[in-house]
């Protein structure tokens, strides 16, 4: 079992930033990718972000330019710097961990809530 618990989630205004973090505990697999899915009120989940343990990233095009993930192996710990928010980027963010090689199952965090508004 991998435990994560995500905070820094909150209230901005357009424009503005926010820094999420995720920090995993428990059973975990060096071999790993964390990242950062979003869901907004009725929509699917969808991936914001990911990043390997060797540090290869990939981000949804929405989010390219604004958003920036990295982690701190020894913390076990993934974070997602997301600048120019917009309304759009309104939704429930996940934090997501996953092993690298099979068998590839993955846990989920309970989510933090992005609001962009003025």
């Amino acid at each position: 079992q991998v435990q994560l618990v995500e905070s820094g989630g909150g209230t901005v205004q357009p424009g503005g930033s926010l820094t999420l973090s995720c920090a995993a505990s428990g059973n975990i697999f060096n071999l790993n990718i964390m990242g950062w899915y979003r869901q907004a009120p009725g929509k699917q989940r969808e991936l914001v972000a990911r990043i390997t343990t060797s540090g290869s990233t990939n981000y949804a095009d929405p989010v390219k330019g604004r958003f920036t993930i990295s982690r701190d192996n020894t913390k076990n710990t993934v974070y997602l710097q997301m600048t120019s928010l917009q309304p759009e980027d309104t939704a429930v963010y996940h934090c997501n961990w996953k092993r690298s090689i099979p068998p590839q199952y993955g846990y989920w965090g309970q989510g933090t809530q992005v609001t962009v508004s003025s």
